[in-house]
């Protein structure tokens, strides 16, 4: 028996009453007959996928306002068959009530049929809707773990950890051509915070002449070795929407930003290694309650792999795909639109991911005017407003949900400026298009008031918040910081009071707790922040009750899914976890000890036990 789980069998709930006139046996068996028949009729009732689960302390927080907080649901075929209390759900009296006909030791024995198991949770232990992460890297994040670089204090700790990546794989170690990469290192952590070099990757014998390439925590720079540098001999002095960073002298040292990274000759990542990548992923985030991931920038090697495995039934997780095949021109034409495809109907594909500007921490991210430390630049446009436009248009024109990556005030204003055009032009309106900005990071306070009288959706980030409250104030100054980070001002603005929230791993970590406990409390995780015990910007947490309708309910508003997901509905996919805490209760310092007792989709545990 699980230590958080009890179980009733069916014949413990049988209410025993003393049966009368015993020698009308076959009278009572005829009667019990009809009446399971009719049950079995009026019910809907299906003996091997039916259920019920019940918290005495009504710890089941269904997201649905209609009934907030509930002692029971009943699952029935993979959806959510009824919530309530246990009378409401686990005894069908009110079918019977005012019917003389069925005797009372029958209801109860009908109220018990219905269901295979009734199961109890621990009184700690709490019921959520499936969370969601409304922007992540699926792929990527198991990319990142072959060699993952994030916590390193300083160089010297990113060269200890190749040369321990290097020891312990014999493949890498025997074929010094073989290349090696990771994610992870940010330079804001380290002593002087500057970027690093080519060189730095050359002063252990064990590392020169290896081909090595390191992206940023944020993905939006790469830090090559001198051997890589090798193979590019003929740089450009400028790459549109990208920089290489080149020395007092001109020369590159080493690092690529943004759209210059595609200089970088990396080799693909073979069927094999997508599979691993992908399987690492899947295995963290079902252990972490996710059942949906939005996969933020979705390659078309990558789309045709997830629609092998959703073919094929093996997909454990919900996939809701924002495609990109890279190209600076229209590409709608290029992806196949699908919903809710595959054998489990779990796969989606109806959104594009375009990208605007650059990442705050690589002083890429497009703002109106210079970084406060750095007065030579303002960032980087990824690519032209004009060409944006001319996207937006036509995959807002063939039905596609547009989703734009915009960090900086000004990416934030130019798409704004985008998506007003396109609204005002008529055609499709902002419920059916569902426009989102992914990141909405830094406003001016006119844009702040703007995307919500817009409608658009703005998806973000909390644990970006905590990420960068170190540095943000010294990047952005003291006036513009007040429009950084703002969820509690966005979701006010918004006409559908909706703010779903990611967590943009692997850039961040995998646990959805993480991203809450960041949106409540604005703190590290030890519990402290640039102002102290309150929080950063205090104002602008979410309560636990908004921050658990952006895992759930937002998210699938954002994905257009809320008919069928984001909260313990009758009729919606089953969808839930169960916590070993109540991490809307207890203190911040206790929300990430809260452990997934477990995870189910479609009705089924796919992490834990039930």
């Amino acid at each position: 028996m699980d230590s958080k789980l009890s179980r009733e069998p069916r014949r413990n709930l049988q209410t025993r009453a003393t049966e009368s006139n015993s020698t009308q046996w076959w009278a009572r068996r005829l009667i019990f007959g009809v009446a399971l028949s009719a049950g079995l009729v009026f019910l809907n009732y299906p003996l091997q996928s039916s259920y019920a689960v019940c918290s005495p302390s009504r710890n089941i927080y269904t997201v649905d306002d209609t009934a907030p907080r509930v002692e029971c649901i009943a699952v029935r075929n993979a959806r959510i068959a009824r919530v309530g209390s246990y009378d409401e759900v686990v005894r069908p009296q009110r079918y019977f009530e005012g019917n003389n006909f069925f005797p009372r030791w029958l209801v109860d024995r009908l109220a018990v049929v219905r269901y295979t198991m009734v199961i109890y949770l621990h009184e700690d232990a709490i019921l959520v809707p499936g969370l969601a992460d409304a922007h992540a890297h699926v792929i990527e994040n198991g990319y990142m773990n072959q060699l993952p670089l994030m916590g390193a204090a300083s160089v010297q700790e990113v060269v200890d950890r190749i040369k321990t990546y290097i020891a312990t794989h014999s493949d890498t170690l025997n074929e010094p051509s073989r290349w090696i990469e990771g994610m992870g290192w940010d330079q804001t952590k380290w002593p002087g915070a500057q970027f690093p070099t080519a060189a730095d990757l050359a002063t252990d014998p064990l590392l020169k002449g290896r081909l090595i390439s390191l992206s940023r925590v944020d993905g939006h720079a790469r830090w090559v070795s001198p051997a890589v540098l090798e193979l590019m001999p003929n740089l450009p002095e400028q790459v549109e929407g990208g920089l290489i960073v080149r020395d007092a002298e001109g020369n590159p040292t080493g690092v690529f930003v943004d759209n210059a990274m595609d200089l970088i000759p990396i080799p693909p990542w073979s069927e094999k290694q997508i599979t691993e990548f992908f399987d690492m992923t899947m295995k963290q985030a079902l252990s972490y309650g996710l059942t949906s991931i939005h996969d933020a920038d979705t390659k078309p090697a990558h789309i045709a792999f997830f629609q092998k495995l959703a073919d094929a039934g093996k997909l454990p997780n919900r996939l809701y795909l924002m495609g990109n095949n890279g190209s600076a021109e229209y590409w709608g034409d290029t992806l196949p639109k699908l919903v809710d495809y595959g054998k489990h109907a779990r796969l989606n594909l109806r959104s594009v991911k375009l990208i605007a500007d650059g990442a705050l921490g690589s002083w890429g991210a497009a703002l109106l005017e210079p970084y406060s430390d750095d007065l030579a630049t303002s960032g980087l446009m990824l690519s032209s407003p004009e060409k944006l436009e001319r996207q937006i248009r036509r995959f807002w024109a063939d039905g596609w949900q547009t989703n734009v990556h915009c960090i900086g005030d000004r990416a934030n204003h130019v798409i704004l400026d985008i998506y007003e055009r396109i609204l005002a032009g008529g055609g499709r309106n902002v419920t059916e298009s569902r426009p989102r900005i992914e990141h909405a990071q830094i406003f001016t306070p006119a844009d702040l008031v703007r995307i919500g009288k817009l409608g658009v959706i703005a998806s973000v980030q909390p644990t970006h918040a905590t990420s960068d409250m170190g540095y943000a104030q010294i990047r952005l100054g003291p006036d513009r910081i007040k429009g950084a980070y703002a969820y509690q001002t966005l979701l006010k603005a918004s006409p559908q009071g909706v703010l779903p929230l990611g967590s943009d791993f692997p850039i961040e970590g995998v646990n959805p707790l993480l991203g809450f406990y960041a949106a409540t409390s604005r703190l590290y995780v030890d519990g402290t922040s640039p102002h102290g015990l309150e929080g950063w910007f205090s104002e602008q947490k979410l309560t636990r009750a908004q921050a658990l309708k952006g895992m759930t309910l937002d998210a699938a508003y954002a994905s257009f899914a809320e008919h069928d997901l984001g909260s313990l509905t009758p009729g919606k996919k089953a969808d839930f976890v169960v916590f070993d805490k109540d991490i809307m209760t207890v203190p911040y310092d206790k929300i990430l000890e809260a452990k997934v007792v477990a995870t189910v989709i479609d009705g089924e545990v796919a992490y834990g036990t039930l």
